[in-house]
């Protein structure tokens, strides 16, 4: 007999590692009368995830990431009794309130993406607080200088090696290019692209669009990245010339300002820009919409495409409001399966050990232990052979 499958079941079939890993914690209960907060993109991978922390035990309350938020996932997380505070918003003030709600639980445990949720327990702190996890980069630079205030262990997701290659390089290059298709229905072949950033993820969006036939571009500000995005290939011509040739401008350094209004001169006729960082500032597009040369903005709402008409007869295009692309704009699908099933069963052997006793307050803002990437590494070639 037919039946009608969600995309959430489809993705939990799929998370295989997660799979084997709740039938483990159904057993052991590490986390058992423990309180888990967290705030992670909330969309079908992350069910997956939050489901494997229920069954180990876990009472879970939840917010999202701005403009990230998937209904249809709230729906289905509430609908399994789990605490939900999270909507779907670009607000800032109204994300942040999500946020205060989770830390009014005293959760013992948080699982933190770009270190909102740490930031504020460290002004409210509270005394059954065991540690953590984060997942970016951007949350690992912004929690370092809370270090010594934080005095928990918090171990950092996107140090791990395999959230590097798996995620980064392989899985966020692939989704970036994913989104410009997914928002423009344009080519790529023959165009010229600027990444900005040579990181893990810089890598792997640099590659998928020289795959896909375009014209390579890297800007990054460590000469010795730079150089290693030379010998990779790529063109690396200084910021202004960058700017100046590219149809699609790409942001993927995990910091603010990187295309500002000051570089308006500098756009190309019809030029596209997108965001593939966690938090929307690195191009700066309040700034556009406020700039005295913006004669005209144009908003095709149904694609998330903001377009800006200039005073000298020039235009570009912004996709998903500067918003981190692959989770933003119609349809969106974040990363791979298999690399979120990855990093994701990181995140729970990392919050199985803080939540057992097992890491200490000197492990604050450090790497996953290196005998936790070992076995997710081999749990998953075993599952692939």
């Amino acid at each position: 007999m037919e039946g009608k499958a969600t995309r959430i079941e489809w993705i939990g079939s799929n998370c295989r590692l997660l799979t084997a890993t709740s039938a483990e914690f159904e057993r052991t209960r590490p986390f058992e009368g423990l309180t888990i907060g967290t705030g992670i993109h909330l969309e079908p991978k992350t069910v997956a995830l939050l489901m494997t922390l229920r069954a180990g035990g876990g009472r879970l309350v939840c917010t999202g990431n701005l403009n990230s938020t998937q209904p249809s996932t709230v729906e289905f997380l509430r609908a399994q009794g789990i605490i939900v505070f999270a909507t779907q918003t670009t607000d800032p003030a109204a994300h942040h309130r999500t946020l205060e709600a989770v830390i009014a639980e005293r959760p013992d445990l948080l699982l933190d993406n770009g270190g909102d949720l740490f930031a504020i327990a460290v002004e409210r702190p509270y005394a059954n607080l065991l540690g953590g996890t984060e997942e970016t980069t951007s949350g690992r630079t912004r929690l370092l200088q809370l270090r010594t205030r934080l005095n928990v262990p918090v171990l950092v997701i996107n140090d791990s090696p395999i959230k590097q290659f798996a995620e980064n390089r392989h899985a966020v290059g692939q989704s970036l290019f994913e989104s410009y298709l997914r928002f423009t229905n344009r080519s790529t072949n023959g165009k010229r692209v600027t990444v900005f950033g040579y990181g893990a993820c810089g890598k792997g969006t640099a590659a998928c669009f020289r795959n896909a036939f375009s014209i390579v571009s890297v800007v990054d500000i460590d000469p010795v990245t730079t150089l290693e995005a030379h010998l990779d290939g790529f063109v690396t011509p200084l910021r202004e010339a960058a700017i100046r040739s590219a149809d699609i401008l790409v942001t993927v350094t995990g910091f603010a300002g990187i295309v500002t209004a000051a570089d308006l001169p500098l756009l190309k006729d019809g030029a596209i820009l997108m965001n593939g960082g966690h938090f929307p500032q690195e191009i700066d597009v309040e700034a556009f919409r406020s700039h005295p040369d913006v004669v005209g903005i144009e908003l095709y709402e149904a694609d998330h495409i903001e377009t800006f008409r200039l005073k000298d007869g020039r235009c570009f295009h912004v996709l998903g409001g500067g918003h981190m692309a692959n989770l933003a704009g119609p349809r969106p699908l974040g990363n791979t399966v298999e690399s979120m099933d990855l990093g994701f069963t990181l995140q729970a052997r990392c919050l199985e050990r803080i939540a057992k006793g097992e890491v200490g307050a000197e492990s604050c803002v450090v790497p996953v232990p290196a005998e936790i990437d070992a076995m997710v590494a081999g749990a998953y070639l075993d599952l692939s052979r």
